[in-house]
């Protein structure tokens, strides 16, 4: 009868490891789920947060950043949980914390070194969040490229340019940030007209077409203020150049300049003001003792 008792004892321990495992694999999914449910707590909470304090608010420059800031917080609270989560998970397979611990010290110390340019990006885009120098939605300059900002994070700064290409800017290469969208910007319009041309008139008309502008039903609202007219800007090869501005709603500008300069085009077009371009003219020259004359191309303005 002892190989009976052996089996029994065979048995007894093996369902008592499987009862144990069984027991592991409930805490593991328990904590799981739990840590689910308080990211998910967590994050509507933010989110409810942010839609309490925006309510009723209509500024613009306002409701960018606390979308940013909700991005950023809701990332910071799955970082974490998520940390949490695995550090209790490994204690209860039975793995040590404390060694992890310590050797993640070293490792860290070590890599360190070779990840300076990873701390720095956590670094600079903390300071750029914290300083509010670029929100989603804003339209900035940064490492060289130009675009729509979809999304920032500590680690990067995602743009969208004007032909779509989406650009991922590690934060810390920004070393200069040009945001064209802070508050209110400018639509800036250089007209270039003939020499000949009267520029105290051709200013008049500027001016008239850009009052007949700001009484539009459509492109009104978008301008802040009347056409600032800079006057004579420069003397160029072929053209006078004079400058003006509009102070636009913040991401308008661009619209406001296209139509502006539209309606400009058919007002040059009625006053018979000319609009010059480099041209070429072809110069035969004058024959000399019978000879056929040399072609000379002479530029002109």
């Amino acid at each position: 009868m002892e190989w009976l008792n052996q089996a029994n004892e065979f048995v007894a321990s093996w369902s008592g490891e499987l009862t144990q495992w069984v027991l592991v694999a409930l805490r593991i999914a328990l904590i799981a789920t739990v840590a689910w449910v308080i990211k998910k707590v967590l994050h509507r909470t933010v989110f409810g947060l942010r839609t309490k304090l925006t309510h009723g608010v209509e500024d613009r420059e306002t409701l960018k950043r606390a979308e940013t800031l909700g991005r950023v917080i809701r990332y910071l609270i799955s970082v974490v949980v998520t940390l949490v989560a695995v550090m209790l998970i490994l204690s209860e397979v039975g793995i040590s914390l404390a060694p992890i611990l310590g050797a993640a010290g070293v490792v860290g110390l070590a890599v360190g070194f070779g990840a300076q340019s990873l701390v720095k990006d956590y670094f600079t885009g903390f300071f750029l969040l914290l300083e509010n120098q670029v929100r989603q939605g804003d339209v900035v300059t940064l490492g060289g490229h130009t675009g729509a900002v979809e999304e920032v994070t500590l680690r990067f700064v995602q743009l969208r340019d004007y032909s779509g290409a989406v650009h991922f800017i590690p934060n810390g290469q920004i070393t200069t940030v040009t945001n064209m969208t802070r508050g209110f910007s400018q639509a800036v319009m250089d007209v270039g007209v003939a020499y000949r041309e009267n520029v105290d008139h051709v200013m008049d008309v500027m001016k008239r077409v850009g009052a007949e502008l700001r009484q539009d039903p459509t492109f009104g609202p978008r301008i802040l203020d009347d056409l600032d007219m800079a006057g004579v800007n420069d003397w160029a090869d072929s053209a006078v150049v004079i400058r003006a501005r509009f102070r636009c709603v913040a991401l308008e500008q661009w619209g406001v300049r296209r139509e502006y300069l539209r309606r400009l085009k058919h007002a040059f077009d009625a006053e018979g003001i000319e609009i010059p371009f480099p041209h070429v003219t072809v110069y035969a020259g004058e024959p000399k003792n019978g000879r056929a004359p040399a072609f000379v191309l002479e530029q002109q303005a």
